[in-house]
C-alpha cells in the first residue's frame, strides 16, 4: 500500500480508502452488512494497510458510523476517519442543510455515533442552495478551532477557496467526487482546479456503480446481486461504457487480473487522485479490489484505456487545443487545420 498526502497537509492516507456505504442493515439494495462482516472486512483493510476509512451521517441513518466507530475501537490513532453531514437525519425543517445550527449538531451527533473525540476530515456532502457558503464555512471553521474537527472537505466542489481566503475561515482540502473510466467528467474543470489549488482528490464509485466490475456485458448480467441490478446509479451511457469494457478485458488478462483491478488501477495512475474509495459487501471483493495496488499499467495500455473512455472537450475547451500560432512548436491552429483539409 502507498500514501499520498491529503491536499496541502502533512497528512498521509493510504491510496485506497474503505467506503462504510455498505454497512448498517437500513439500505439494503447497497449492502446491509452488519458488524460481524463489517469487523472482517475492516480488519482485513488495516492488514493491507489501509488507515483511511469514509462514511457519512446518513448512511443506514446513522448506523454506518456506529459500526465503522465500533469496528476500529483500539485502533483509533492509528487510522484517518471522513464523514459527511448535509443530508436529513429527523423531520423538520432545521435537521437537513449546511446551516450553523445543523453541521454542529450532526457533527456532535457523528461523534457520539463514531465513539470519538474528533473528526480527522469532516465534508459537506453536497451543496445547499439555502444556505449562504460564509455561514457553512464559519461553522466549519469553530469546529475545527474547538477540536472537534481537524480538517475539512467537499463532495462536488463549491465556490468557497475565495470566501475562505478572503474571511480567514478554514480552507477546503479535498473534494470527494465520482471519476471513473466510463466517467471522466470531472477531467473538463474540477481536476484543472484541484490542481492548480493544491486539493487533494477523494473517488467514489470507482467502478461506476459496479458497471466496470466485469459482471455487465452486452449479453447479460453475470451476478443477479450486483447492486447496479436494483440501484442503476451514478448514470452513464452503457453502450459507451460497453466500449470500455471491451478494451479493458484483454488488458486484464494479459495481466491475470481482473477488470475491477484494471478500472481502480487506471484511477490510481492519475497524479490528481489522492486515494480511491472501495466499497464491498463480501470478502472476496475485498481482496480482489486490494490487488488493485499491485497492477502497473504499461504506457500502451494507459493511452489505450483513455483514448476508448476520454470524454470529448465542450467548448471552449477543444477552442484552446488549437494552440497558439504564435508559439514555437504549435502547428495546431485553425490556419493549418484548415490547409490540412485542402
Amino acid at each position: 500500500m502507498k500514501y499520498r498526502r491529503l491536499g496541502t497537509t502533512g497528512v498521509y492516507v493510504s491510496e485506497l480508502c474503505l467506503g462504510a456505504m455498505t454497512f448498517g442493515t437500513q439500505w439494503e439494495m447497497i449492502g446491509a452488512l452488519g458488524q460481524q462482516e463489517a469487523d472482517a472486512l475492516v480488519g482485513r483493510s488495516i492488514d493491507a494497510g489501509i488507515n483511511f476509512f469514509d462514511t457519512a451521517d446518513v448512511y443506514s441513518t446513522g448506523d454506518s458510523e456506529e459500526i465503522l466507530g465500533r469496528a476500529l475501537a483500539g485502533r483509533r490513532r492509528d487510522v484517518v476517519i471522513a464523514t459527511k453531514v448535509r443530508g436529513r437525519m429527523a423531520p423538520g425543517p432545521n435537521q437537513v442543510g449546511l446551516s450553523r445550527l445543523h453541521i454542529i449538531e450532526a457533527c456532535e451527533a457523528s461523534l457520539k455515533r463514531l465513539d470519538t473525540d474528533y473528526i480527522d476530515l469532516y465534508q459537506i456532502h453536497r451543496a445547499d442552495p439555502e444556505t449562504a457558503i460564509d455561514e457553512t464555512l464559519s461553522a466549519l471553521t469553530d469546529l475545527v478551532r474547538a477540536g472537534k474537527v481537524r480538517y475539512i472537505g467537499c463532495s462536488n466542489l463549491m465556490k468557497a477557496l475565495g470566501v475562505s481566503e478572503r474571511r480567514g475561515f478554514e480552507r477546503f482540502q479535498c473534494t470527494q467526487s465520482y471519476y471513473a473510466l466510463a466517467g471522466r467528467d470531472i477531467e473538463r474543470d474540477t481536476i484543472p482546479l484541484i490542481r492548480d489549488q493544491g486539493l487533494g482528490l477523494l473517488v467514489w464509485s470507482p467502478l461506476a456503480g459496479g458497471f466496470l466490475s466485469g459482471k455487465f456485458t452486452r449479453e447479460g448480467v453475470h451476478d443477479a446481486d450486483a447492486r447496479r441490478v436494483a440501484f442503476d446509479f451514478p448514470p452513464l451511457d452503457k453502450e459507451r461504457a460497453f466500449d470500455i469494457l471491451d478494451v479493458m478485458r484483454p488488458i486484464a488478462d494479459a495481466h491475470g487480473a481482473s477488470v475491477a483491478q484494471v478500472a481502480l488501477a487506471w484511477l490510481l495512475a492519475q497524479d490528481a487522485v489522492t486515494s480511491v474509495i472501495i466499497g464491498a459487501k463480501r470478502m472476496d471483493q475485498l481482496v480482489d479490489n486490494l490487488g488493485a495496488v499491485e497492477l502497473t499499467l504499461t504506457g500502451d495500455e494507459l493511452q489505450r484505456l483513455d483514448e476508448v473512455s476520454v470524454t470529448p472537450a465542450p467548448y471552449p475547451a477543444w477552442m484552446l487545443s488549437l494552440g497558439d500560432d504564435r508559439l514555437p512548436g504549435t502547428s495546431r491552429d485553425l490556419a493549418t487545420l484548415l490547409k490540412k483539409k485542402q
